[in-house]
């Protein structure tokens, strides 16, 4: 006799094209009931035996859309129902929502295929989608996941669309995002003062590639906000884009129309090439060759590698199979603010940057740049988390019933939001000392207040209180009388590890490698370059690189000349007054007199380094000098990299030897090559050395510095010889953006 049962399936499952796969898998299995999208996921119904609806769910598990990821699911025998059919409902959501937010995915290649096919109906239409593809998280209102829950409401179905929708044998069946060029977005061109060129869909695109193609600068509106594109074979344009956007030096990305041309350009390892073409589509840093042919110096000045990537939408797929050639896409935005998504502001902050304005009428809720990997062998390390992979983060333990906000940090911002069983990171918005980049912030977490209907009961902060994150922190913590937690900087970057890899409650003691450019201590000291021991819920600091003078508080970080300063004794330092203008040398030498402030920072040492080596003096942005000093470090092709601290036995690793021995080697004539590599091999000695002193097996590395390829690509090596297992961030950046992660984690887990 048939039972109903009731099937209850968490994780990604909402606008990936599961309830019209469930309708078809039931068809298949000849059973009636319902399957509808809810607060915990997609729910469903249906009347068979307990074999039958054993049967249908291994079915389910084996074949699930391949962008689906099930997290959890639960059978029950429910009150039997009779059913007549098996039918998709609508959406009911009768409590607050606890499911992952689905993100954006990068357009599917049957889409792709569609928009090149004269005889497809959807020819040239640059807002094509289906239940595989498009954006999900940018256009999202509030949940779940139904067209009425976003910005595509307003756009009425034609009847071809609608028809499509409620076919069961199209593969448009319940396509939340589906339209057409009868029913739907439509593209306006405007020349940089505001007057319209045309509204005539195929002119607008021809247009473009045109523009572009004559060296002009186009701002063009994405589904995920506006980017700034102009050929990246035409060096005059670029040096434009520059001058225009104040970004004199910071490497810009370029995008191709064909993974073949990448391939053509650069020799892609597999998983670089599967990053590209993944429906995250992100941005990967990929080394320059011979075959290069871009504008290379221009895209990254004095850099040696390119960041890549393939279109992301249908609009810029068709923009890119016309234009046939690669462009820089960069932000839309003025250096140092956020990306802009709206015409008006678009229109007013870049009139003087584009020469043109791509515009459409699709309202994007939740603006985000692209995300950025690069790959050291197979391992895949975040640079910036973003489109594609914000705001999700699946299977964090969680501990605790309360919601809990975590402000994160203040350069690299980012916010955690505990609402529920879910664990929502927030995309990368930037530095917070930007007016338009704190709104954009503080906008955002008001928005998952209204998405979630829950109000923090606990915010945590960084222990820096003057962070704009912990200031509007103890705002909220009035506002919604909350309780407040301040939590140490780098503590949050070592918890933002081991909560990664679910080592809370291992047993086992792990060394935590935390080194970074800055973060207050709990010494009231500049914290940079700490070593901590992790076991049984408790964090304690073991050792740190030794302290050094930081002088003239935040313009250390961006002059790395200054580090070295500090870092030098009286007798070398008089080496480096070239470096200064009279005056400047005669403040800083009354400064180190007086200065009280100490730093353990392992990243003004990275500066220090690249200034002593003559790479740069002063960045023009952040962590210029660390880059140019890891690119410097990776032309050393021979194999005998010096130790500097080869024969030393401490529990503070000596900065000021490092320097004095680099300056000493430097004036003796050793490459600047082999000096940047021997500094990056010196620093992962340390490491080892300082696991093997506290006899532990497990290190785990957090902190911008591990943002440096190199060092990880020495560390794995190490690794097989020293037999010591290394952690690294690998879902999140491993810099500030992994901050509001580390608080929700070390706020859950540790005690002390």
């Amino acid at each position: 006799m048939a039972k109903t049962f009731k099937i209850q399936i968490k994780g990604q499952v909402q606008g990936v094209g599961f309830r019209p796969f469930i309708f078809s898998l039931a068809k298949q299995y000849q059973l009636k009931g319902t399957v509808s999208n809810n607060e915990n996921g997609v729910i469903i119904f249906c009347n068979t035996s307990k074999v039958g609806v054993d049967n249908f769910l291994k079915a389910l598990l084996l074949n699930k859309p391949e962008i689906a990821i099930i997290t959890s699911y639960v059978i029950d025998e429910s009150r039997y129902t009779e059913f007549n059919d098996f039918i998709i409902v609508a959406s009911k959501t009768k409590t607050q929502i606890n499911l992952p937010l689905t993100p954006d995915f990068a357009v599917c290649e049957s889409c792709k295929t569609e928009i090149l096919d004269p005889k497809n109906r959807r020819f040239n239409y640059p807002f094509t989608t289906c239940v595989q593809c498009g954006p999900r998280y940018a256009i999202t209102t509030k949940f779940p996941f139904e067209r009425v829950h976003t910005s595509l409401i307003k756009f009425d179905m034609c009847e071809v669309c609608n028809d499509e929708y409620t076919n069961p044998s199209d593969r448009r069946f319940h396509s939340q995002t589906n339209s057409c060029r009868a029913c739907g977005i439509q593209l306006k061109l405007v020349i940089n003062f505001g007057e319209t060129i045309t509204e005539n869909q195929a002119d607008c695109i021809d247009k473009v590639v045109q523009f572009i193609s004559d060296g002009k600068i186009v701002a063009i509106k994405n589904t995920n906000g506006y980017i700034l594109c102009c050929d990246a074979i035409n060096p005059e344009a670029i040096k434009t884009l520059r001058a225009r956007k104040i970004r004199p030096n910071k490497p810009f990305a370029v995008m191709y129309p064909f993974i073949r041309m990448v391939k053509a350009d650069f020799e892609l390892t597999p998983y670089e090439e599967d990053a590209l073409k993944s429906r995250v589509a992100p941005i990967v840093i990929l080394q320059n060759t011979k075959n290069t042919r871009i504008s290379t110096q221009e895209i990254a000045p004095n850099l040696n590698q390119t960041g890549v990537m393939l279109p992301s939408s249908s609009l810029l797929h068709l923009l890119m199979q016309k234009i046939g050639t690669p462009i820089v896409a960069t932000s839309g935005n003025i250096h140092g603010s956020p990306i802009i998504f709206e015409k008006e502001e678009t229109q007013n902050q870049l009139t003087d940057v584009a020469d043109y304005f791509l515009h459409h009428n699709l309202d994007i809720q939740f603006p985000q740049d692209d995300s950025v990997v690069k790959f050291v062998d197979s391992q895949e390390l975040i640079f910036r988390r973003s489109r594609g992979l914000a705001p999700n983060y699946i299977d964090a333990k969680i501990n605790g019933e309360e919601p809990v906000l975590a402000m994160g940090a203040h350069l690299k911002s980012t916010f955690t939001l505990v609402p529920n069983s879910q664990t929502y990171v927030s995309q990368y918005f930037g530095n917070l000392d930007n007016y338009d980049v704190l709104k954009r912030y503080k906008n955002t977490i008001e928005n998952y207040v209204d998405v979630f209907q829950t109000k923090p009961k606990t915010i945590l902060i960084d222990k820096h209180l003057q962070y704009q994150s912990s200031i509007l922190g103890k705002e909220l913590v009035s506002k919604w009388n909350a309780n407040l937690q301040e939590i140490q900087h780098h503590k949050a970057h070592f918890a933002s590890v081991l909560g990664e890899h679910d080592k809370f409650n291992s047993g086992e003691k792990i060394l935590g490698v935390i080194w970074d450019g800055t973060g207050l201590g709990d010494d009231n000291q500049i914290w940079g370059g700490e070593f901590f021991e992790y076991q049984r819920n408790e964090i304690q600091r073991v050792a740190h690189f030794e302290y050094y003078n930081w002088l003239a508080h935040d313009k250390m970080a961006k002059e790395p000349r200054l580090s070295l300063f500090s870092l030098l004794d009286n007798e070398d330092r008089d080496y480096i007054k070239y470096k200064f203008s009279k005056t400047e040398w005669g403040i800083y030498l009354k400064m180190i007199k007086t200065n009280r402030l100490k730093t353990s920072s392992v990243g003004r040492l990275f500066d220090a380094v690249a200034s002593v080596l003559d790479i740069v003096d002063i960045n023009t942005f952040e962590a210029e000098a660390a880059m140019l000093l890891e690119n410097c470090a990776a032309g050393y092709i021979k194999n005998n990299p010096i130790d500097f601290l080869h024969n030393d036995n401490y529990t503070e690793i000596p900065s000021t030897k490092i320097i004095e021995a680099i300056l000493k080697a430097y004036k003796n004539g050793f490459s600047k090559e082999h000096l940047a590599y021997s500094f990056i091999y010196t620093l992962a000695k340390t490491i080892i050395k300082m696991a093997k002193a506290h006899h532990i097996k497990i290190v785990a590395c957090s902190g911008g510095v591990f943002q440096n390829s190199l060092i990880i690509n020495i560390l794995t090596q190490m690794s097989k010889k020293e037999k010591i297992n290394f952690k690294f961030n690998r879902k999140l950046s491993a810099n500030d953006e992994n901050i509001s992660f580390g608080q929700s984690m070390y706020y859950q887990h540790i005690k002390n």
